[in-house]
């Protein structure tokens, strides 16, 4: 008896022993798949009256449009994507796989997109994931009901996701959209980034991966992570490609990268085939090195206008459109990092870092003179750690930071808010290179979602805050633990070079972040169709704008551009015109619809299973009453004109506010600058829409309490762990939402006191124009 139960106790032994390795290895799980599209298009009369609605709308201000306007989302990644993964997991709160056949029925049902593209990060990408993708995009495209009036248009395209530990090597995200989907008209993989995502992703930075535990620490939902497990093995897998062979030429089972935006344009270039880069989140410092600037991409090789010619504004990672005249670190003479001290309207992070260190340090009995120098060693140590800064501080916690390295009085600024890589920045920005004119970004502005969810347009309603926005985290104090260290606060900075956080999310600051996480914006576009050639052309005029979630109506022109045959006309946003006389400019906005409950019976062609799934009940789902527009903004921005000019005082922001009377019709203003012909110097003109305050999720990150001064003196985050919130979990707070046309580029006439019009997206007959 006592042998076979000793037998029986070997083998449950080495059974157990058998798993246990069997998960060390990764030999469970199963690689996702891109999913099933449902195989309906919307309700055909739905579309139409998307067009009707809009007609109505520009007649109430009486005009009549020649172009519709179309709305969009061109940055939604699926769960082909590394991040978007992770926070499907059970460990943080995740609902599963997210697949690209998700973000086509979202987009067709609950958001109602008129077009989208997928943006997945090519650093995870595979030979088997791309092939998949283009698959999926091409079966979402042939689902469209009336062939020449399409319920949604689907994009292909991948992120270029750069990420630099320094100022110097830091690149930053570009979206890259191919316009076609046959063979000829696409790569054969999409083109990644060198550097610290793909290093990590592909084995070449030890300690990135899933720890071989995880799956046995949540049985119950093991074979999650174990498809996690293979999703990384995958990545692995693929041999990188050779970097000296020209990217046609390479074979289709190997990983691409570009180390710079030289090498992607040119490896684009090789190709042949039609594309836009789109940079992004150029402002969000959660991973954007403090000091990061647009000057070193202005130049000849790193500038390519003819691919890069649009900037997503605003996503659910933030408003990247201003830009102020702060820094988050300095130099001294001789290029040591100095912190700066806090000015009206800004809390460095290094200064705050000695502020915490320094009341705990006074909290502990010593001496004043002591604690100064801890406080110092704080905030010298917070910029030696670059991104983990916040990090030397130990036991910190949300609340202990403040409001510190934000922007406090930016429309809901991306985290940490780099205003050097911030839009306005840009468009001042001279490039001065021997021997040439200057260089110039004229980019036109959109918006998007960025989100991970696989849900194209997540800003039509302030309601699921898990899953239109990234802001989810552990899922109990456990999981908690093992991200976030739980220590006791110390009264003295700790040197990060004695104690690396190791690599991935755990150098960064990702549970302060979650209180920035938003819907994100939208991308609309002025064009003669519903189709794919319409919407691509329009992207070419850069007759596009942004909204941050509202699908706002908004004309901007320049009214009186003469043309070279004498006649008088309109150009539209995105337009460049060369003028003698001043300038005479027309808006024209419409609020957004109020949303009813619920979704229409347009959407019941997806069944009422998968509807719940994807749009949990809520889709967009528009009432005949529009919300009203408030004001608006003009910015007015006169690019450099010598080397070091300073951008603070070339930035208008905003230059010109117009009331509007509250009417639902919407609003129009008139304006003309007399200072362009005495200035005589190139002026770039954008408009903002600002309408009424509405609910949106995250809109106030922070929510501070201030003393009289004006002073943030406590916070109230919105966490992303469920377990730390009290109260409000739609964490919604009123906004100002709003739409930004893309600019119209206005320079001096130099042949003549007659203007002449460059370039332009409207013909005269058009009046307003689109």
């Amino acid at each position: 008896m006592g042998r076979m139960l000793a037998a029986i106790v070997v083998i449950a032994l080495a059974i157990v022993g058998i798993y246990v390795l069997g998960v060390q290895q990764s030999w469970y799980g199963e690689l996702e798949g891109p999913g099933q599209i449902s195989g309906q298009s919307l309700e055909p009369a739905a579309v139409v009256q998307r067009t009707r609605s809009q007609q109505r709308a520009a007649a109430r201000l009486s005009s009549a449009p020649s172009k519709q306007i179309l709305f969009g989302d061109l940055h939604v990644h699926s769960t082909y994507s590394t991040d978007a993964f992770l926070w499907s997991l059970p460990m943080m709160n995740g609902e599963g796989a997210h697949p690209v056949a998700d973000a086509c029925d979202y987009a067709r049902f609950c958001s109602q997109m008129d077009f989208w593209s997928i943006n997945d990060h090519a650093e995870a990408t595979t030979p088997r994931k791309w092939s998949d993708t283009v698959d999926s995009i091409r079966q979402c495209n042939a689902v469209v009901g009336e062939a020449g009036n399409p319920d949604t248009t689907a994009f292909l395209g991948w992120e270029w996701t750069q990420v630099g530990m320094t100022p110097e090597d830091h690149w930053g995200h570009k979206n890259v959209v191919l316009r076609g989907l046959d063979d000829d008209e696409i790569t054969t993989r999409p083109i990644g980034a060198a550097g610290l995502a793909t290093d990590g992703l592909r084995g070449r930075v030890e300690g990135t991966e899933l720890p071989w535990i995880t799956p046995l620490a949540d049985f119950s939902n093991r074979e999650r992570y174990f498809n996690f497990q293979q999703y990384q093995k995958e990545i692995r897998g693929v041999p990188f490609c050779d970097e000296q062979t020209p990217s046609p030429d390479l074979p289709s089972d190997c990983y691409e990268q570009a180390a710079t935006p030289a090498d992607l344009f040119r490896k684009l270039r090789e190709w042949g085939v039609d594309s836009v880069v789109i940079p992004h989140g150029n402002t969000w410092g959660f991973y954007s090195p403090a000091g990061t600037s647009w000057d070193k991409q202005l130049t000849a090789g790193h500038d390519d206008p003819d691919q890069q010619f649009l900037i997503e504004v605003m996503s659910g990672h933030g408003n990247s459109e201003e830009f102020r005249d702060y820094v988050a670190i300095d130099f001294d003479e001789a290029g040591n990092p100095v912190c700066p001290e806090p000015t009206q309207g800004y809390l460095p992070s290094c200064w705050r870092a000695g502020q915490i260190i320094e009341e705990r340090c006074l909290a502990a009995g010593e001496m004043a003179e002591t604690c100064e120098g801890h406080a110092a060693d704080a905030r010298r140590l917070y910029l030696e750690a670059g991104q983990s800064g916040a990090h030397v501080v130990a036991g910190e916690s949300m609340e202990d930071w403040l409001d510190s390295g934000q922007c406090q009085d930016c429309f809901r600024p991306s985290f940490n808010h780099r205003p050097k890589g911030s839009t306005q920045y840009a468009l001042a920005l001279g490039g001065f290179e021997e021997g040439g004119e200057p260089r110039r970004f004229r980019f036109g502005i959109l918006a998007s979602s960025d989100n991970h969810r696989a849900r194209p347009g997540t800003g039509y309603k302030p309601v699921d805050r898990k899953l239109t926005t990234e802001a989810n985290g552990m899922r109990n104090e456990m999981w908690h633990s093992q991200v976030v260290r739980d220590e006791e606060p110390a009264p003295t900075p700790r040197d990060l070079s004695e104690a690396p956080l190791g690599p991935g999310f755990a150098m960064w600051e990702t549970e302060r972040q979650a209180s920035f996480f938003m819907t994100g914006g939208l991308a609309a576009v002025h064009t003669e169709g519903r189709d794919r050639d319409a919407i691509w052309e329009a992207l070419q005029r850069k007759e596009v704008y942004g909204t941050s979630g509202e699908r706002i109506l908004l004309w901007f022109n320049l009214l009186n551009a003469e043309r070279p045959d004498g006649t008088i006309g309109a150009v539209a946003m995105g337009g460049e015109a060369s003028m003698g006389e001043s300038p005479v400019f027309e808006v024209r906005a419409v609020g957004a619809f109020e949303q009813a409950p619920g979704c229409s019976d347009a959407t019941s062609p997806l069944g009422a299973e998968r509807l719940e799934h994807l749009c949990k009940g809520e889709c967009y789902n528009p009432t005949d009453e529009r919300k009203r527009i408030d004001r608006i903004e003009i910015v007015r921005i006169q690019p450099q004109q010598r080397p070091g000019e300073p951008v603070a005082q070339l930035i208008q922001d905003p230059w010109r506010t117009f009331s509007c009377d509250g009417d639902p019709n919407g609003c129009v203003v008139r304006f003309e600058d007399p200072e362009f012909v005495g200035d005589g110097r190139e002026t770039v003109y954008y408009a903002r829409a600002i309408q009424e305050p509405t609910p949106v999720i995250n809109a106030d990150p922070m929510r501070c309490t201030y003393d009289d001064d004006g002073t943030c003196i406590e916070v109230a985050p919105c966490y992303g762990e469920e377990f730390k919130l009290s109260g409000d979990e739609a964490c919604a707070d009123p906004s100002e939402e709003r739409a930004w046309s893309s600019p119209i580029f206005v320079e001096p006439a130099r042949m003549s006191s007659a203007s002449v019009t460059k370039a332009s997206g409207v013909s005269a007959a058009d009046g307003i124009g689109g």
